[in-house]
């Protein structure tokens, strides 16, 4: 270009417009939002690279691992009552609860071999002993319970080895707490979501539900003279459960969420319903044999609803990457704070 180009109105065949301007920002300028406009860009979406979850769902099946959470948390309280009754010459409860809890946690170790496929995965994690690991404690905790169990229930239905049957009696209930308790720790460890989030209060929910369960067994086997403790144990064990899901659920969130919908939601509704009225009518059966059938019946059934429930809803929690994330953020900007 020559200074001849150059004119008074700008340069000769210039076309107004599509030249660069100097000092202007590159790129397309994003307009601000106003009334009825639609965004520039979509919502931000929670999902994870290649549309995979953030965590990986637990491979565990519903039927195993939420009976073997069930049948532990009724064995070890049953090891309590029965041991309680023992001492207190209570011969009509003791005898169902040693039973109990020999029959739950044989059929809660039936549970979890078959959910590991095949004996020796159980007995590799007796191999060795790792202190930080619930799996680990929990293995050795079942392999030194069971047969304390089974030798007080042997030593009962024989009639023989009196002494050898109370000793194992009385050890069981040392162990028995732990028994019941240490499942919610061993989910509490994991990073699902629905668990995690509550493990300040779910020992305290799984304690209660063992001893409701515990509880609805003696109800309904031993004789109506003798189950005062198994009627006591009714009603302080349904409210230690519904007290501490209920904080357990306030203090958690959103992660409190699979709790309240689906399958979780009709199981954990149906165990409050049963639980509840299940320590009512423990409360009425004081000579009454139907009426303490119907309040055992309904302490099982609710236990056990229960433990699905809360297995139902941490496998939920995982699949969806809400739960995750936000959680994280929420702890992330709670530490900045």
């Amino acid at each position: 270009m020559s200074e001849s180009d150059v004119t008074r109105d700008g340069v000769r065949g210039g076309r107004p417009g599509r030249e660069a301007v100097t000092g202007a920002p590159a790129g397309r300028r994003r307009r601000r939002r106003g009334r009825g406009e639609q965004p520039l860009v979509p919502d931000a979406e929670f999902a994870s690279y290649y549309g995979t979850p953030v965590l990986n769902r637990p491979t565990w099946k519903p039927l195993d691992i939420a009976g073997y959470l069930y049948l532990g948390g009724l064995a070890g309280a049953s090891s309590l009552l029965a041991a309680g009754a023992e001492l207190t010459g209570r011969a009509g409860l003791a005898a169902p609860a040693k039973a109990g809890a020999a029959g739950a946690v044989s059929l809660s170790l039936a549970a979890l071999i078959h959910d590991l496929g095949r004996p020796a995965r159980f007995l590799n994690m007796l191999r060795v002993i790792k202190p930080t690991s619930p799996m680990s404690v929990g293995s050795w905790l079942l392999a030194g319970y069971a047969p304390l169990t089974l030798t007080a229930a042997a030593t009962e239905v024989a009639g023989r080895y009196r002494l050898l049957g109370s000793a194992a009696t009385l050890a069981a209930a040392v162990l028995g707490p732990a028994v019941a308790t240490y499942t919610a720790v061993l989910l509490s460890d994991t990073a699902v979501p629905a668990w995690h989030e509550g493990h300040r209060e779910l020992p305290f929910v799984f304690a209660g539900s063992a001893a409701t369960a515990a509880s609805g067994l003696a109800l309904a086997a031993a004789p109506v003279a003798e189950a005062g403790p198994a009627r006591r144990l009714a009603v302080l064990g349904a409210a230690l459960e519904l007290g501490a899901f209920r904080v357990m659920r306030r203090r958690m969130g959103l992660a409190a969420e699979p709790y309240s919908q689906g399958l979780p939601h009709l199981l954990l509704g149906a165990a409050e319903a049963l639980t509840a009225g299940g320590a009512v009518l423990a409360l009425r059966s004081g000579r009454r044999r139907g009426v303490a059938v119907a309040a055992g019946a309904a302490l099982l059934t609710g236990s056990a609803a229960l433990r699905f429930g809360v297995f139902h809803a941490g496998v939920a929690s995982a699949e969806d990457p809400r739960y995750t994330v936000v959680a994280q953020r929420e702890r992330l900007r709670g530490r900045g704070g």
